[in-house]
């Protein structure tokens, strides 16, 4: 999905991520994009190599999905992976975006996956309305009346 984002739908996906860490309990809550790049994290960060997360996220929704068509399923939306001092709940959220939340003891497992429910509800309906507020391919956009040979011209000396 290529998308833009504009700074108001960012704005209310991080006040989402803010929320959930906070009910959540969570060390850690980030949206990526499937292609794996960070679009908004809360709580813990500052040690933790965030981009290297989002790719690695990514990666696991990705594999995840091959796994899924060899056992002639659609997808494998949810994903829970237990270490010892720390847990990570992985949510897909309309088929958009990725809804990762990293927790430990502090928080059980019923009340993060309470807590992602209602966020994936609430980032879902802001990824709706940007799909509706983004023009359709051939609408009006700044772009539009500039064609390939205005390009071309404007490499031409």
């Amino acid at each position: 999905m290529n998308m833009v984002m504009y700074e108001e739908e960012l704005n209310q996906v991080q006040a989402v991520v803010d929320k959930l860490v906070r009910d959540a309990n969570a060390r850690v809550v980030c949206i990526v994009d499937k292609n794996g790049q960070l679009i908004a994290a809360s709580g813990e960060t500052d040690n933790l190599d965030t981009t290297s997360l989002a790719s690695l996220i990514a990666g696991t929704i990705a594999a995840m999905g091959g796994m899924a068509k060899l056992l002639k399923e659609n997808e494998f939306p949810t994903q829970f992976h237990e270490g010892v001092k720390a847990n990570i709940h992985i949510q897909l959220v309309g088929n958009r975006v990725i809804l990762a939340v990293i927790f430990d003891s502090r928080a059980t497992l019923g009340l993060v996956r309470l807590r992602v429910k209602r966020a994936s509800d609430e980032i879902n309906g802001i990824f709706e309305a940007l799909t509706r507020r983004i023009p359709q391919r051939g609408g009006s956009t700044p772009f539009g009346e500039i064609t390939d040979e205005d390009i071309d011209n404007l490499f031409n000396d």
